[in-house]
Formats: structure tokens, sequence, C-alpha cells
């Protein structure tokens, strides 16, 4: 039986729905003890210690760690080579992959499982959106459902949570199922957070500094989580790397995300800014663009009080690194 589970990929939403799901088939998953992967890299011994002791109540527990990459390597290392099997633990792991050393210390082990998620395209998150929503009590058509994928993002978590506020609206359940209109979908504000964020998503990704500090300040002024912000630069990076993985060497650009958008993976009208920048984040320089954003991620959540001005100067330095490399590359034509 697995006890070690190793969720990794550039779908964090993914894999943290994974091991959402793995807590809720456990028979008794008792109280949950959370970790950060920088507090395990810091102490590698407590991940073991706490794995083995009860609950404070005597009770059953189940451990969460968010790690950025390998950064839980060492604790869970240590797990693994105690004698008393530990209580399940669930790793979600932003940055890693199923190559990681993490990932290949539990590959082969009985009492472990690695799964690697990729983020998925427009069709199936729509999909999974609408059997949300069969489950809450909503009919919802497929329109409606691409809408509340699009605007999540491609995030199933936020995509749940516009369900739920759907069925509350609706004043639905499977015993008194509701269709979802249009109109619903607008007045719980269904046009999402992505319809606010996407100007500043593209401010950066797109080398636009003239438009960042305005958009800085309509963030400030509509009193968004700094947090949100960075949520939706995520997206964004997680959505160019999928696009460039599916990109062949010398393919060119304006077919493949014509095909692409025929594909419905991304919207047609995302086409432009999606290959200003795919031309300005490919290759190594996404791959570093990646571990920018992680540590950002760590930083802040370290340092709520100055999330704000820590996440305006990664931006300004991401969206001058973006501007310099589409202009190299115009000067280069």
């Amino acid at each position: 039986m697995a006890r070690v589970f190793f969720f990794c990929g550039p779908d964090e939403a993914g894999a943290a729905d994974a091991a959402a799901r793995i807590v809720s088939l456990l028979s008794d998953p008792g109280e949950r003890i959370e970790f950060s992967g920088a507090e395990l890299r810091r102490d590698p011994v407590r991940l073991g210690d706490e794995a083995r002791s009860t609950s404070l109540f005597g009770g059953t527990r189940h451990i969460w760690i968010r790690a950025a990459g390998d950064d839980a390597h060492d604790a869970v290392a240590n797990l693994i080579e105690g004698d008393v099997d530990p209580c399940p633990v669930l790793i979600v792991a932003t940055g890693a992959s199923d190559k990681s050393r993490t990932a290949k210390l539990l590959a082969t082990r009985p009492d472990a499982l690695v799964a690697m998620f990729h983020p998925p395209d427009l069709g199936s998150v729509a999909a999974s959106v609408r059997n949300q929503a069969g489950a809450a009590g909503l009919r919802l058509s497929s329109d409606l459902a691409e809408r509340i994928a699009r605007g999540a993002g491609l995030d199933t978590r936020l995509a749940r949570s516009e369900i739920a506020k759907l069925a509350l609206y609706c004043d639905a359940s499977p015993e008194s199922p509701r269709t979802v209109t249009s109109d619903d979908l607008e007045a719980i504000g269904a046009q999402t957070s992505d319809d606010d964020f996407a100007p500043i998503v593209d401010a950066v990704m797109g080398g636009k500094r003239e438009r960042l500090g305005p958009e800085l300040a309509r963030m400030r002024a509509m009193q968004i989580s700094p947090v949100g912000i960075l949520l939706a630069i995520e997206r964004r990076v997680a959505q160019l790397a999928a696009l460039s993985s599916r990109m062949g060497p010398g393919q060119n650009l304006a077919q493949f995300l014509d095909a692409e958008a025929n594909a419905r993976r991304i919207f047609w009208r995302d086409k432009a800014v999606l290959g200003d920048q795919l031309r300005a984040w490919r290759g190594p320089r996404l791959e570093r663009l990646v571990q920018r954003i992680l540590a950002l991620h760590q930083t802040m959540l370290g340092n709520s009080a100055d999330s704000e001005l820590l996440l305006a100067q990664e931006l300004a330095t991401i969206a001058r690194l973006a501007g310099s490399e589409l202009t190299r590359k115009r000067q280069a034509l």
C-alpha cells in the first residue's frame, strides 16, 4: 500500500487535485499536518518524526507538503529510511518532474506513488467543469463550461470555486437541479479574475514595461491580492511551457498557434499575445523564468507584509527581460 505520494509537473492545480483525491479515499484521514518544502529543507528530520508520531488527540493524521523542486528531498530520504510505517504523506512539488531526485528516490518503491501532471487543454477542463457542475446539480451548456474554464485560466481549483458559487446562487443541488444561464454567470462575476488579470499578465510577459506601472496601480485600486496576480502569471507561464513542449523544432509559430486555436487548446483571440510571449520565452529562458516565479512565490509567502513590493520589483524585471529579447529578435530580422 502506498504511503508516500509525489505529485509534480507544470500543472500544479492538477497535482493538488490528485492529492486531495487521495485524501478523500483514505478511510480515516484524521488530522492534517502541513509543511512547506523550505521548512523541511531546513530541518530534514522533522518529516520522519511527524509522520511516525500520533495526533495530539490520539487519532490518525496525514501530512501535506507544498514543495518547490527538490527542496523536500532530504526529508523524504530520512522518512523512507525508518523502520516504522509512516502516516500518509502527500507532496505537491511545483517545478519538479518525474526525473527529479525526489521522484527517482520514490519511483521504484512499492509503498510510494509518483505522478507528473501536464497542463490540460481547454476541452478537458471544460469537460471537468461540466462534470463538477452536474455533481452540484447544475445543468451547464458547453459554451458556458468553456467560458468558466477560460476564465479560471484552466485551473480546476478556480473553476471548482465558480461552480460552488453558481450552485449557491442558483439554489441548486443534486436533488433540485437548475439550468445555468449567461445571466447567472454574470451575476456571480464569473467573467472572472483572468479578465481583470489579462492586461497585467500580457504587459509583463510581453515586455510592455510602459504599461506595467498603470496596471499595478489598477490592481492596487481594485484591492487585488498580490498572490492573485502572481497566480495569474504562473498560469500563463504554465500555458507557455505546454505550448512550447508541443511546438516542433523549426515549426512556423503562426501556423502552430492556428492549429492550437483550431484544436480549441487556446482561445483564438489570444494568438497574437501568445505569439509574442513565445518569442520572448522559449527553451532555457522559459526554464529560468519558471524558477524565478517559484522563488518569488516562496519569498512572498514568507514575507507577506512586503509581498506587493516584492511582486512589483520582480514583474518589472521580467517585463524588462521580455522586452529586451523581443527587441533583439526584431533587430535580427
